[in-house]
């Protein structure tokens, strides 16, 4: 598999395949909002396009990064999302850079956005796209982001070698820059398992694939045998 790990300003032309990785918080966030019964997310481009969506679909559920703010009904925070109950619900998310960088490629061929969690399932899905490129797309610090950029190669290497060992991968994420601001409470809008709950590897069965829908970037989960 050809790989390449760009920042999301990299990003100059459009990748077939893009895996677009945020493992503090984003897109562990979403994979327990499937775990919690959403029926789908979709990616705002502004907290104001959040904010509208949501007044236009007042049973959806609006999540933004740092702290409560009204309009919004959830914090990007797996620890504070794990105890709502989401069944059937649609989510509005908008983060710094997670959502971000998934509407960066949203032309690709295939979209998936991942994190530690959705790791395996997400690497069988590229399995069954071998001979296509891909892109993974290091959403945090402008591209620098070091557990954005190990869970990348730790999925790129685990469609090769299944039996790939994650310690290295887990032990860079759990020093890097966004775990200390996590821990320290640097960040707003934190609950005290965030971090832990973000380095579970293949906590969930499902990858999560983004596309168009109408005007909107919506995320679904998929199960790949």
């Amino acid at each position: 598999m050809d790989t390449r790990f760009l920042g999301i300003a990299e990003l100059v032309e459009t990748p077939s395949v893009a895996v677009v990785v945020d493992v503090m918080r984003a897109f562990t966030v979403a994979a327990w909002a499937f775990a919690q019964g959403a029926e789908k997310i979709v990616l705002a481009e502004s907290l104001d396009e959040a904010l509208a969506l949501k007044a236009r679909h007042p049973d959806w559920v609006a999540v933004k990064d740092g702290p409560p703010a009204p309009g919004f009904d959830a914090v990007n925070s797996p620890g504070l999302l794990r105890s709502i109950d989401l069944g059937g619900r649609t989510v509005v998310q908008k983060t710094t850079a997670g959502t971000v960088g998934a509407l960066a490629v949203k032309e690709a061929s295939l979209v998936l956005c991942a994190g530690f969690v959705v790791a395996e399932a997400t690497a069988r899905l590229l399995r069954t796209r071998e001979g296509d490129g891909v892109t993974f797309v290091v959403t945090g610090e402008d591209g620098q982001a070091d557990e954005d950029l190990a869970c990348a190669q730790y999925i790129a290497r685990r469609v090769a070698e299944a039996g790939t060992d994650a310690a290295e991968f887990l032990r860079r994420a759990a020093e890097s820059r966004a775990a200390a601001e996590l821990a320290e409470g640097v960040r707003q809008g934190v609950h005290p398992d965030d971090v832990a709950l973000c380095l579970e590897v293949d906590r969930f069965p499902f990858a999560m694939v983004a596309s168009s829908e109408g005007s909107l970037m919506v995320l679904r989960p998929r199960v790949t045998p």
